[in-house]
């Protein structure tokens, strides 16, 4: 809904902190400053998965494979990642893809061939099952040509994502709730219209491997204490110099801002731009929230990780669960 606010301020002395973003026209007409204001569609239509990395930590399985297609069980990473986009109510996924990263966008594709075998075989259950996953969401694809960072990856996807706020899942961590990460994300997102970053609590001696924020915690009982405001965020700082032991997991919800702050940050080591440099100039625009997630997170892009995703999540299933259960206890560890 348009508003006409006439005899308004100077612009740059407006604020606009609301659960919506504003759109702002300056008319000058017949002397008159007029300030059209028109509320924006905040809802999150996209979602940016980039799997463009080379897996290094997991060869020689990933020479000819993306790691984003090890599977836990029977399922492939990244099939994990976009059916938590699907049931956050997302219904686009942009892959971030590169080199030898094909076989990905052939899993979310129609197989004919197969699916055909397969009702020649009477298996009507599995032939539903694949022809799920091409279903799911709409795909989209772009090319990062060069492993230049996450902060790369994500600005690679901006034609694409256009003037929206927009997800960002990173498949390497699985988490598992009834009300998905990226659901509980998006209910914040909502209420407060600024960027929402997942967080956890992790042990004193492991912030080294995280990107760790200070903040401080916002005072309203919808959140029950899992809500941060972010102050600012050091990448994998040594234990003693930590902030808070508050670590950044990958599930994040951006403004469109973020765009121009990447496309401003000057490149590290090796040509690479780093989301988190990113997001410390976004904090000088705009606040950000970092949310402490409901669920179990599984670093699968760390070997002893992907393991316990594998056992553990096997050990849920109704089908394996209590065969597997039967075998592990037979080993007598």
């Amino acid at each position: 809904m348009d508003r006409d606010l006439s005899l308004a301020p100077n612009p740059k002395s407006l604020s606009f902190d609301a659960p919506w973003a504003m759109a702002l026209d300056w008319n000058y007409l017949e002397g008159l400053l007029v300030v059209r204001v028109a509320e924006v569609h905040m809802k999150i239509r996209k979602a940016v998965l980039p799997v463009a990395g080379l897996g290094t930590r997991f060869l020689p399985a990933t020479k000819a494979q993306p790691k984003e297609m090890l599977p836990i069980v029977d399922k492939p990473l990244v099939q994990y990642a976009v059916e938590e986009v699907s049931a956050s109510g997302i219904p686009m996924v942009i892959f971030v893809t590169g080199r030898g990263k094909t076989a990905i966008e052939n899993h979310f594709d129609v197989s004919a061939e197969l699916e055909q075998e397969l009702a020649g075989r009477g298996k009507e259950e599995l032939r539903w099952q694949l022809r799920s996953i091409s279903g799911l969401l709409r795909f989209a694809y772009v090319r990062q040509q060069a492993p230049r960072g996450l902060g790369h990856a994500i600005l690679t996807a901006r034609d694409l994502v256009d003037e929206e706020p927009f997800a960002v899942l990173l498949s390497d961590d699985v988490i598992v709730n009834r009300v998905p990460c990226l659901k509980q994300m998006v209910d914040v997102f909502e209420h407060y219209g600024r960027s929402v970053i997942a967080i956890q609590k992790v042990d004193r001696k492991a912030v080294g491997s995280y990107g760790i924020i200070s903040g401080h915690q916002i005072p309203d009982t919808q959140w029950k204490g899992r809500l941060y405001r972010v102050n600012d965020m050091v990448e994998k700082p040594a234990p003693s110099k930590a902030p808070s032991n508050l670590a950044v997991i990958g599930r994040y919800i951006l403004t469109p801002t973020i765009f121009h702050e990447l496309a401003a940050t000057t490149a590290g080591a090796g040509g690479e731009i780093q989301l988190t440099d990113g997001l410390r100039r976004l904090l000088e625009r705009e606040p950000i929230y970092g949310y402490v997630f409901e669920g179990k997170r599984y670093d699968a892009g760390d070997k002893l990780g992907f393991l316990q995703a594998t056992v553990e999540m096997a050990l849920q299933r109704r089908d394996l669960g209590a065969a597997f259960c039967k075998y592990l206890k037979s080993l007598k560890l």
